[in-house]
């Protein structure tokens, strides 16, 4: 499936011009994001890093349409978002599954309530029940999963929908260390079999140079941000010196060794 793809056309451009946002702390404006203008290619892998505060969930509420900014616009495909959108879909921290809902029932509901025909909606949630690897625990309910089973579930229910861009909030964060390198590889493959734009939120750097064409750094001190590009092939090595460099370059941004 390429859901962002009609006739030789790339869908899920995202065009961010001159984006501003501050907030009011204590009477004052603390602006999280200065004049920030960014282009983002149809069928790209971007991550966001930086410290806390410094405007990485704000940003990507942004693209979803969620929140607005105090000037500039977010434009996709060429058309200002003004809202939540159904070619744009969300991924959190926390799966948010529905409780009452088996797995099979959980990934078809975005396409239930748009009225969708449940055969219908549970048919390709069953497509991508399988491409999450979950096809044996469709029937399961969401307190019989572990917590890589569960996130799993949330990105295939996101993915159901057949969105042309992939937004994800720190989707790893809570997962311990062998499982969130389990499931960085299973992003990598679907993000390459299912050809959507991918825009990443994380503080694990490694898992940013991971998963990325390129990395957004932003900072909290009013440092203009920086754009890196990951040059390098995949599937990635993450022990290759090539790999190793990166890491230590974008650690030495944040002063870590």
């Amino acid at each position: 499936m390429t859901p962002q793809a009609t006739g030789d056309t790339l869908r899920g451009a995202v065009s961010l011009r001159h984006l501003s946002k501050a907030f009011t702390l204590n009477g004052q404006p603390l602006p999280v994001l200065r004049n920030l203008s960014l282009d983002i290619r149809a069928g790209e892998s971007l991550a966001i890093v930086g410290p806390s505060g410094c405007g990485k969930t704000t940003l990507l509420r942004m693209l979803a349409g969620l929140e607005a900014a105090d000037s500039g616009q977010v434009v996709i495909d060429g058309r200002p978002v003004a809202g939540v959108g159904t070619e744009r879909a969300v991924i959190y921290q926390e799966p948010r599954l529905l409780p009452w809902l088996t797995v099979l029932e959980n990934v078809a509901f975005g396409l239930e309530v748009r009225g969708i025909a449940r055969s219908v909606a549970q048919d390709r949630a069953r497509r991508h029940i399988r491409l999450v690897g979950l096809s044996d625990f469709e029937n399961a309910w969401p307190r019989q999963l572990s917590g890589g089973m569960a996130q799993r579930v949330g990105i295939a229910r996101a993915l159901t929908v057949q969105p042309e861009i992939l937004l994800l909030d720190e989707p790893l964060g809570a997962l311990d260390a062998m499982t969130k390198l389990t499931m960085q590889e299973e992003l990598a493959r679907i993000w390459r079999e299912e050809n959507v734009t991918m825009i990443l939120v994380t503080h694990d750097l490694e898992e940013a140079i991971f998963l990325a064409d390129r990395v957004l750094v932003l900072s909290a001190d009013g440092t203009p941000p920086a754009l890196i590009p990951v040059d390098l092939p995949r599937p990635r090595d993450r022990n290759g010196a090539d790999f190793v460099r990166m890491r230590r370059m974008l650690m030495g941004r944040f002063g870590l060794h």
